[in-house]
């Protein structure tokens, strides 16, 4: 069963604009969680920008209530959601009518190869939903995804998106996702992170707490 995109009460009392931002976004999002499941890594490339969302189903301790969800058959929760956008998106623009050659193919990619690194998590428990998706929409439905689900490693747990840093800036310090899950070859030369490994536990427990409760 697939999470759907709820609306609240206050929503039902004017009168409905199929053209509000939001209504746009929540079809970009729905459309996305009609997509087809695809293990990790990738088999087939393509061309397109687009939003896309990770799911994870193994058997990590603290990832356990997302799996659980997918063992039971209950509404899925993704663990990450992100997007790929051209070149001419990321420099300030919109990006329309940039090509966008394989850009969504290579972000899924570049997870993959994260996750490979680590020393803790396997690449096979993995799987993602993608919709390639005109420029326009893609921060929109994006911005829905993580609003609705509050996926654990955009709103919990930051780093996993990192990419390698450029020259000079490994001063920064190691993000959460490296400090739990080690292996990364580049973010070995960051600085130690304050965060402890029993605090972001901690910190995890509560937020799956929060969604129980929200329930």
């Amino acid at each position: 069963m697939r999470k759907s995109i709820n609306r609240t009460a206050s929503d039902t009392t004017k009168p409905f604009n199929p053209l509000e931002k939001k209504h746009l976004g929540e079809s970009v999002a729905i459309a996305l969680l009609t997509q087809e499941k695809h293990h990790l890594p990738l088999q087939h490339r393509f061309s397109g920008a687009g939003i896309y969302a990770l799911y994870y189903a193994g058997d990590h301790e603290l990832y356990r209530p997302l799996s659980a969800r997918i063992d039971e058959e209950q509404d899925e929760i993704p663990i990450y959601v992100g997007k790929a956008i051209p070149a001419g998106g990321r420099k300030g623009g919109l990006g329309l009518d940039v090509p966008a050659g394989q850009v969504l193919y290579k972000r899924i990619s570049e997870h993959a190869d994260s996750i490979k690194q680590t020393t803790n998590l396997k690449l096979q428990d993995f799987y993602c939903r993608y919709l390639v998706a005109d420029d326009i929409w893609i921060p929109l439905g994006e911005s829905l995804l993580i609003e609705k689900f509050a996926p654990l490693w955009n709103k919990v747990i930051d780093g996993f998106g990192n990419h390698t840093p450029g020259a000079g800036r490994y001063q920064q310090q190691k993000s959460s996702w490296d400090v739990l899950h080690e292996g990364r070859s580049w973010a070995e030369r960051l600085q130690p992170s304050k965060k402890t490994v029993k605090a972001l536990s901690e910190s995890i427990q509560k937020h799956f707490a929060e969604i129980e409760r929200s329930k």
